[in-house]
């Protein structure tokens, strides 16, 4: 996927959120996120957004903290939300593509721009169906292609780190599998586990010990630990292991 689509699809997805927080009311529960209201929600991805366009616009080249949250509530937080996420998605589209600034996976992809669009496009993406989830009713779709670049990331990037916690005593193998129509959106990746970070790679290699699989939107959300898994074959511990360990 082009940098270009991961922008458009951060500023549907942010605009998605928005509308739910809005309809469901600062107050209310986030059911896929147990102890968080909207209000959360909405301070915790205002920040983030706001921490990820500062490294591209200042061309950051080292870590640093996300700022606080404002003292704000209602439909005051709500304007907030927006504004950070409109200053993210003008940031990244003014960009140069060249830009050089930090950023935070051991695979970043082919440029710093590349990264920060695919991270905050995933980022709000799974914050959208929180704020869909604490709203009500049908959530919006996720595009088949786009949730196997987003299982990628979580397997290849975010589970690659040291701090990753998905770990067994003895050496596992996990199997992650998209099914779908469309080729697009069908991908398998084995998943080496053993006491040291999973080491991933996208192919079918060696006999699983148990496979994760499903359509690539619910495979994805239930990756991010926001739904089950659409089925688990083999060693059902391995799929509670994720569920327990997996939260980045």
């Amino acid at each position: 996927m082009e940098t270009a689509e991961f922008v458009r699809i951060l500023d549907r997805e942010g605009r998605l959120l928005a509308a739910a927080a809005a309809a469901a009311g600062t107050d209310a529960e986030v059911p896929t996120c147990p102890k968080w209201r909207v209000r959360d929600l909405l301070r915790h991805t205002g920040a983030v957004h706001r921490w990820a366009a500062g490294f591209v616009a200042d061309a950051h080249t080292g870590p640093r903290r996300f700022g606080d949250p404002p003292d704000l509530d209602g439909g005051a937080l709500v304007d907030w939300y927006r504004d950070g996420h409109r200053r993210l998605v003008d940031t990244l589209t003014a960009a140069p593509a060249d830009v050089v600034c930090w950023t935070f996976l051991p695979a970043p992809g082919p440029s710093p721009l590349a990264f920060w669009a695919r991270r905050q496009a995933h980022e709000t993406t799974v914050h959208r169906y929180d704020a869909e989830s604490a709203r009500g009713g049908q959530a919006s779709p996720i595009a088949p292609e786009f949730a196997v670049d987003g299982i990628d990331e979580l397997l290849r990037g975010f589970h690659a780190r040291a701090g990753s916690r998905v770990r067994t005593d003895e050496p596992r193998v996990l199997r992650v599998r998209a099914v779908g129509p469309d080729p697009a959106g069908s991908a398998v990746w084995t998943v080496r586990l053993s006491d040291l970070p999973p080491v991933t790679s996208q192919d079918e290699a060696g006999r699983p010990d148990a496979e994760l699989s499903g359509p690539a939107d619910r495979l994805y959300l239930a990756l991010w630990n926001r739904a089950p898994v659409p089925s688990v074959t083999g060693d059902e511990a391995l799929a509670a292991l994720w569920r327990e360990r997996s939260a980045v």
